[in-house]
């Protein structure tokens, strides 16, 4: 199995985003897959600016040549192409955003109606068959991913392949903390990422166990909430301090 995850995180190797695919990927390669991990930060990706030339002039290739020549062809050609992004407004970050909505050449403007008898653009390629979704935001419930549960449902009934996985984690800062009362906990979760990651590889999924262990807090701590919001306040005030704002 091919996985090629593209990761829209701003901070690149240095974002919380990044520490959960690495986990990811450490699990999914020892069950046997081949991963790559692209960053869409620093390339340059020019929006789509809804002319249709890739349909009506120039089929299956975009009027802008920048990054996407060389990552078009990275969707077509593996099996399971991964979608990893911090969670902005509710939302995938912009540059996530910015590389989906160029994602219009793989499709044939023709229409058809989906296994529900919903419109839908008709599929040119035959690759991806599977859609991965990674995402972890600054707040600690699981409710803020919502949105991108219901987008990325969408985004794989839109390019006509099955979600495979999700993995979101609220308490994103707690990933990179260096904490050592904290530390165990993000271990723990590292290591529940590297078993999922090997888990949906060699059974194409995830069960009903794994993923409700996904969705615990990072923290057994019945007031987890409270007590996430008053270090992340506590952090803020004494970084607004260092600069001289406080």
């Amino acid at each position: 199995m091919r996985i090629t995850i593209f990761n829209g995180s701003p901070h690149k190797e240095q974002g919380n985003t990044h520490i959960m695919v690495e986990a990811f990927t450490a699990g999914a390669e020892e069950a046997g897959a081949e991963v790559e991990t692209i960053f869409l930060a620093g390339r340059k990706i020019n929006p789509c600016i809804g002319c249709l030339a890739c349909w009506f002039k120039t089929p299956g290739q975009c009027i802008h040549r920048d990054a996407m020549d060389e990552l078009l062809p990275k969707i077509t050609t593996t099996d399971v192409v991964g979608l990893a992004t911090p969670l902005y407004v509710d939302n995938v970050s912009g540059i996530m955003k910015n590389f989906m909505d160029r994602l219009i050449p793989l499709v044939d403007p023709h229409m058809e109606p989906d296994e529900h008898g919903e419109t839908r653009h008709i599929r040119v390629h035959d690759k991806p068959q599977y859609l991965l979704a990674i995402s972890n935001c600054g707040f600690p419930e699981q409710s803020h991913f919502e949105v991108l549960r219901v987008l990325f449902r969408r985004v794989a009934r839109n390019m006509s392949c099955r979600l495979l996985a999700e993995f979101y984690r609220g308490g994103g800062p707690l990933l990179s903390t260096s904490n050592p009362n904290l530390l165990p906990f993000v271990e723990q979760y590292k290591m529940l990422l590297h078993g999922a990651g090997s888990e949906m590889v060699r059974n194409l999924g995830l069960s009903k166990e794994t993923i409700a262990r996904l969705e615990q807090p990072l923290m057994p701590n019945t007031d987890y909430a409270e007590v996430y919001r008053q270090r992340i306040n506590q952090r803020f005030d004494e970084r607004l301090a260092e600069a001289g704002h406080l």
